[in-house]
């Protein structure tokens, strides 16, 4: 329900013109920040949390919750910070994410809690994700706080995949008093937010807090882990197991199919960031993972994860990085604020290119990516202007190191791990958007395997949907109804 004030109301109740700036998020020098992998956002002081926290209107409809994915009561844990309450205020988010440290710093707000923040018929909306950040922050300085737990069901649920969708199922369910078992295929929980996400931008010691709050509230986690390969569903439910939740992510990455892209030098997204995250190949030669970019770093693509590839490629050494993307900068998906940072930090970026051939040298590695200019005709399905080839255009890009990040699919073995549930033809689990329910009976699924790459707050949303339908299923409640197409 929309919150119906005026811009004129808004001002009055505003009232000193300075509530309707924002206070800026401290940050590294752009100099310095590119050579390191240290978190380039400082966090608030309790002196600027304060400041941001006071120019909450607190609304009594307020419609930035209506822009949560997780539906989190955004004017009572920033009222809690305002009197200097931060237990309160963590409460109060734990209510509704078990990941406020990572929304705090890679969640779009500004296109959701904050685009609907009423203050921004003024200037600039309320700092939501600065604030969230701010009160996770307190709660990793002075430990967790305890939340009254209901006794036990009795029931028993896996969940497969240990990224935001994953986490925010399992610990939902947690609360709700079940046995939970959150599997996990790599050496270390916590999915895309540990291999995927750069440490400048998200540190791991906070990922590992919120995976380490999840055994606080009783999750048992098992790693190295491969349901499909280490075990079927069908076994986990031999092994009693009442309900399964799949949130396993789109971690098979796309490539262009173009001559030469089987050179050395040139990486999916995906390897280069979990070489660098999970493989620590940043802290060379104390890790035994190194990579070599060279000179001069080509990252094609246009989203956060080629900003993330991009910044970490200059962290890695290169003189010179460049993001080819085929469209406008006003088409780019990417994060405004990460297109800004990594300008900030030296990367150029060649808008209306694109690669359509690499041209390697005698030893086998690449040494050239050949690209061609682009113009934009009418949108197409994405609602984006189409990028035409323009005629007799192409020239030659010298690289020592070419990096594709153009998206991410289902990875293959869904098909054997996921037996007796609908997929589509591309290999993503067929799941209600509401409820996560699959096909098959006792099963759920929810985040990227279901909807393709998307964002973390979107695959939280889906965790926390599908725990609730998981829970009214196992206690024989009411729930909403759906039937597959």
């Amino acid at each position: 329900m929309q919150n119906k004030v005026t811009q004129k109301e808004v001002k009055k109740k505003a009232g000193a013109p300075e509530r309707s700036k924002r206070v800026p998020m401290p940050k590294q020098g752009p100099e310095d920040r590119a050579r390191n992998f240290y978190e380039v956002a400082l966090g608030y002081d309790e002196e600027s949390a304060l400041k941001a926290a006071k120019r909450c209107l607190q609304c009594p409809k307020p419609p930035c919750r209506e822009g949560c994915p997780v539906e989190i009561d955004i004017p009572a844990f920033i009222k809690h910070i305002v009197e200097r309450r931060y237990d309160e205020s963590i409460r109060v988010l734990k209510k509704y994410t078990n990941l406020a440290g990572v929304c705090g710093r890679v969640c779009p707000a500004e296109d959701q809690c904050e685009f609907k923040c009423v203050l921004s018929k003024i200037g600039a909306p309320v700092n939501v994700g600065y604030l969230e950040r701010f009160a996770a922050d307190k709660e990793v300085e002075k430990g967790p706080v305890n939340l009254e737990l209901p006794p036990p069901t009795g029931k028993k649920i896996a969940v497969v995949g240990s990224g935001p969708a994953g986490v925010t199922a399992a610990g939902d369910l947690a609360k709700l008093g079940h046995d939970v078992i959150l599997f996990e295929g790599l050496h270390r929980a916590g999915g895309v937010l540990v291999y995927g996400i750069p440490e400048f931008r998200l540190p791991k010691r906070i990922v590992q807090f919120e995976v380490d709050y999840l055994k606080h509230l009783g999750v048992k986690v098992e790693t190295n882990f491969i349901v499909g390969r280490t075990m079927t569903i069908d076994e986990l439910f031999e092994m009693g197991y009442d309900a399964i939740f799949m949130g396993v992510g789109a971690g098979t990455p796309d490539f262009l199919h173009i001559p030469g892209e089987n050179l050395g030098g040139v990486y999916s997204a995906n390897e280069f960031l979990t070489r660098s995250n999970l493989m620590k190949a940043y802290k060379f030669p104390e890790a035994d993972t190194p990579i070599n970019v060279g000179n001069v770093v080509a990252v094609i693509g246009g989203g956060n994860v080629t900003m993330d590839a991009a910044r970490t490629a200059l962290r890695l050494g290169a003189k010179q990085v460049i993001v080819v993307y085929r469209r406008s900068e006003a088409e780019m998906p990417a994060r405004p604020q990460e297109v800004d940072n990594a300008r900030e930090e030296g990367v150029r970026f060649q808008f209306l290119t694109n690669p359509v051939r690499m041209i390697g040298n005698e030893k086998g590695q690449v040494k050239q990516l050949e690209c061609i200019r682009m113009e934009l005709g009418e949108p197409d399905a994405s609602g984006r202007r189409r990028p035409i080839p323009i005629s007799n255009s192409n020239f030659l890009m010298d690289v020592d190191t070419v990096i594709i990040a153009i998206g991410s699919g289902a990875n293959p073995i869904i098909r054997r791990t996921a037996r007796g549930v609908d997929l589509t033809e591309e290999g993503h689990i067929i799941a209600d958007p509401v409820t996560g329910r699959t096909s098959r009976e006792g099963v759920w699924a929810g985040g990227d395997i279901v909807t393709g790459e998307a964002t973390v707050i979107s695959a939280m949303g889906a965790g926390k949907r599908a725990a609730k339908d998981i829970h009214q299923w196992l206690m024989k409640e009411p729930r909403q109804k759906w039937k597959p197409d």
